[in-house]
């Protein structure tokens, strides 16, 4: 039987602080999900002037990046590349930049998905999250 790290509280509020800081910093109205490695959203925050269409997509980039197990960019790049097929995957539909898995020891252990602005924005303010971990 292996033994694998899983989010906490403490680390989730510690991403969300991490990222809600770069998005103030930049002046980024979005929203910021954080799911586990399962896709099933821990923590949801709609920061002041986001859209509310971004309280839907946030959590939808963090659950397709978290079942990928890789960034929600690269099915957004296949997309484009003429892969239309991923359009049709089941549960996975934050097709778009801004969903980062958080890894540990090789191991996907949760995702942040950010929705608000230009989506190499969005995937900014997730890993500005992430790094709050120090993995």
């Amino acid at each position: 039987m292996k033994t694998r790290s899983v989010l906490e509280l403490a680390d989730i509020k510690a991403i969300a602080a991490a990222a809600e800081a770069e998005a103030l910093a930049n002046k980024w109205a979005v929203s910021i999900a954080i799911v586990d490695e399962g896709g099933h959203l821990l923590w949801l925050q709609r920061l002041d002037g986001a859209a509310p269409i971004s309280a839907q997509i946030a959590p939808a980039k963090a659950q397709t990046a978290a079942m990928g197990r890789r960034e929600s960019r690269m099915y957004e790049e296949m997309i484009n590349g003429g892969r239309v097929s991923f359009l049709s995957a089941p549960g996975l539909h934050g097709l778009l930049e801004g969903g980062v898995p958080i890894l540990k020891d090789g191991q996907c252990i949760g995702a942040v998905g950010v929705s608000g602005v230009k989506s190499t924005e969005d995937a900014q303010i997730a890993r500005a999250g992430i790094a709050a971990l120090g993995l």
